[in-house]
């Protein structure tokens, strides 16, 4: 039986098929994203969505969606879905599926009174086309296939209106036509591996409506372009392929290009397999440079989530070489940064306070996984340079105290951390002063560069000062964060110490090197254990602390009032291993591998063998956000690996 498959009863139940999504990318920044019956119900679903470089490579839809239609006898049954005005469904093809199979490829099976007709998606690796195969399995009369195509050309989180602007012109190519709807935009070649007919039938299909934007309080509602169709007779047995690009490509190379895509794929058969998938759907390749997807639908590379993201997307799945692609690409930017307050035009956030403290991190990681020799001979100079950048007080906004040793930010006018949502251009959570993830990581960074530092004669001097450093910090971290509750406080401004049961505190016991003992760490576990441990992660506040919200529901300011009031987040779960591990030893190996089972429990819902972006703080803990995330993916993946070290005969 396949670990991911879907029969009719509970495809043809709109309640239960519409929230399941299937994102499939091709490591260039292209993507296709639906449902599993192939309703859209986001403005970023389509069936190719494609950056454009020359629009500030931000995503845009160029197809939405192909309505397939069987002609037998001259009546046709269409395959297609789609919800117009007022909850309107039409064409109801969803009726006719039975059975949704994506282990290899997402294949859906639909049955016509005597036909049966499958449909295979796959996209090309580093090229911007989507290819379908259509194989009629059974038929007892002739059949005709006929394909109409709905046309956006349109920014991913706009909407298309119709309007007289369009450019109407369909280009004759190789067994298809091509079209561009708007100046700048690059042209649709749609093409099919047999000669199709096509026929003029122009329309405007007004009043789409997106169910999903519809109750995130957004506008949901647009018109789509629809030239014509396509017709292809097909007999039992055979297939055909349509393939949608931005190039041309030539019909007879289709077939081939389609077996060649679907044997260098990982077939989905387990938790881990689903997890290695959605890893290298993240992967953004530019050249000779490689950068991390924050998420899908509507993700960017976000300097932060790079370094968060990198190990566990690389080297919890053997992907060693592409772990220092990614880095070498990111740390480029970071050092630009460093030199002269250059900004990345690709990386995003490059300079926050934190990145160089988790960029640190990342590269710990590739120590444990290569070796700390490897690693100091390839990113001792970039730790230094890190180290020495920090402690000689360059950073604008990552001053450390000379009395103390900590680091300080200012956040309250913008966000500066992981917890970064705003309303009205400020700060939700105004985190100022000491924080404590920031200084948790400061400390296991310099404890981690002296070790480094210890392979080379040379940096005996900088050794000494990083672990100086350190020493100077520990004490005073203790003094500061550490409260009579027994946990730790989430930042101190001055005389106010913000007692909020927050997840960061986890960051601090689950580091490698920690300015607590075991005793603290242990008391801090419990806290974290017994109020902000879920299925799903850790919440972002305890139901005991002032101002929790658990449900990232409403409208945008609702959302953003709770994004880090109480919704749990995946990754999380990675330091909080790593924590439970260092405490109670080999001894709760178990009980990490029971609390992953939450997340397997996701891999057939939301976007199918992903992890969405959090989940709801109370029960059920229903996915939201972005429906595919590269930290939360990473960071399970990360403990899974972790936990195969601790175990390797399992």
């Amino acid at each position: 039986m396949s670990y991911l498959k879907f029969d009719k009863k509970l495809l043809i139940n709109l309640d239960q098929s519409l929230p399941k999504e299937m994102l499939r990318t091709n490591q260039a920044g292209a993507y296709h994203c639906t449902t599993l019956v192939g309703c859209n119900t986001r403005k970023q679903h389509g069936l190719l969505v494609i950056p454009i470089p020359e629009m500030g490579n931000k995503t845009h839809v160029l197809l939405s969606s192909l309505d397939e239609t069987v002609i037998q006898h001259g009546a046709p049954f269409n395959l297609g879905i789609h919800r117009y005005r007022g909850g309107v469904l039409s064409p109801n093809g969803h009726k006719y599926i039975r059975e949704f199979d994506c282990e290899s490829v997402p294949r859906t099976t639909y049955r016509v009174g005597g036909v049966i007709l499958t449909k295979e998606k796959i996209f090309i690796s580093h090229e911007n086309r989507i290819l379908i195969r259509y194989t009629l399995v059974e038929a007892h009369s002739a059949t005709t296939l006929r394909f109409r195509p709905f046309l956006a050309f349109r920014e991913s989180n706009s909407l298309c209106v119709a309007n007289d602007s369009i450019d109407r012109t369909l280009t004759p190519v190789d067994n298809g036509v091509a079209s561009c709807l708007y100046k700048g935009f690059p042209t649709l070649y749609m093409q099919f591996s047999r000669k199709p007919e096509w026929v003029d039938d122009p329309n405007w299909y007004n009043g789409i409506e997106y169910v999903k934007d519809l109750e995130r309080g957004v506008p949901y509602t647009e018109d789509l372009w629809v030239p014509g169709y396509f017709e292809i007779p097909i007999k039992k047995g055979e297939s055909v392929i349509f393939s949608a690009g931005i190039s041309e490509v030539k019909p007879r190379s289709l077939s081939k290009m389609y077996e060649a895509e679907v044997a260098s794929r990982t077939p989905r058969t387990s938790f881990y397999n689903c997890l290695k998938n959605a890893a290298k759907q993240f992967y953004l390749r530019a050249g000779e440079d490689m950068y991390v997807i924050s998420g899908y639908p509507w993700g960017v590379v976000l300097a932060r989530n790079t370094f968060m993201a990198a190990p566990g997307l690389t080297l919890s799945i053997d992907h060693r070489a592409d772990f220092e692609r990614i880095i070498d690409t990111a740390s480029r930017a970071l050092l630009a940064f460093m030199a002269g307050g250059h900004l990345s035009e690709r990386i995003q956030g490059i300079d926050l306070p934190d990145i160089s403290l988790w960029a640190i991190w990342a590269l710990q990681q590739y120590a444990k996984s290569a070796g700390t020799g490897e690693a100091a001979s390839r990113y001792l100079d970039l730790t230094a340079n890190i180290l020495d950048y920090i402690l000689d007080n360059r950073h604008a906004n990552l001053q450390v105290d000379g009395e103390t040793g900590m680091v300080r930010t200012i956040g309250t006018s913008q966000p500066v951390s992981w917890m970064n949502s705003t309303l009205d251009g400020r700060p939700v959570i105004p985190r100022s002063g000491y924080l404590v993830e920031f200084n948790a990581l400061w400390y296991n960074a310099l404890r981690f560069g002296a070790s480094l530092a210890e392979c080379h004669n040379d940096f005996d001097a900088s050794a000494a000062r990083w672990n100086e450093a350190a020493e100077k910090m520990k004490q005073p971290f203790v003094d500061t964060f550490l409260n009579d509750g027994g946990y730790l406080y989430d930042y101190v401004d001055g005389t106010f110490a913000d007692p909020s049961v927050r997840p960061n505190m986890a960051v601090a016991i689950g580091l490698d090197y920690s300015p607590l003992d075991r005793r603290q760490r242990k008391s801090v576990l419990d806290v974290v254990t017994r109020e902000l441990l879920t299925p799903k992660g850790l919440r972002s506040l305890s139901p005991k602390s002032y101002g929790y919200r658990p449900n990232y529901v409403g409208s945008p300011q609702e959302r953003e009032l709770a994004l880090h009031q109480g919704p749990a987040r995946p990754w999380l779960m990675g330091f909080y291993a790593d924590a439970y591990l260092r405490v109670f030893g080999m001894s709760g190996v178990s009980y990490i591998d029971r609390m992953l089972i939450g997340f397997e429990d996701e891999m057939p819902n939301g976007c199918i063998g992903s992890l969405s972006q959090l989940y709801d703080g109370n029960p059920p803990f229903s996915g939201r956000g972005a429906i595919s995330h590269a930290t939360n993916v990473a960071e399970v993946l990360r403990t899974l690996r972790t936990l195969k070290r601790l175990t390797p005969d399992n």
